[in-house]
């Protein structure tokens, strides 16, 4: 009985956790850091921005396993977007940013403390992909 007491609690955070809302107006905010940074749930990265450095960025992150576009566009010099994991559906959010001649790539995690620098290697391998 037990055992299925805790199957259930299982079953019902992982359901949480790939069916809770996102919130566009509580993910999709400026990108205030304007260093490079390391954090135990995300981490901040700024490139310079040449002509079509932004759509670079973009076409990188829409292609990404598992990622879409949350809010923002292009257009706006403002996107961000969902990653989730593979097996759990975690998801982790990435907000780019075109501003003073700069791309400011800021990922982060929603759930948890530490993302184990998850979001460190995808923002390293889509500045990577563009450069």
């Amino acid at each position: 009985m037990v055992l299925w007491a805790l199957i259930g609690v299982i079953v019902a955070a992982m359901a949480y956790v790939r069916l809770a809302p996102i919130d566009p107006a509580r993910w999709h905010q400026p990108v205030e850091r304007g260093e490079t940074t390391h954090l135990a749930g995300g981490a901040v990265r700024v490139i310079p921005a040449e002509e079509g450095t932004l759509q670079a960025v973009d076409q990188v992150m829409r292609g990404l396993p598992r990622t879409q576009v949350l809010a923002g566009s292009v257009a706006e010099g403002h996107i961000t977007y969902v990653t989730r994991s593979a097996v759990f559906g975690f998801p982790d959010m990435t907000t780019v940013e075109l501003r003073d001649g700069e791309i400011r790539m800021f990922a982060r995690l929603r759930f948890g403390a530490s993302d184990l620098g998850v979001n460190r290697k995808r923002l390293e391998g889509v500045i990577a992909a563009v450069q």
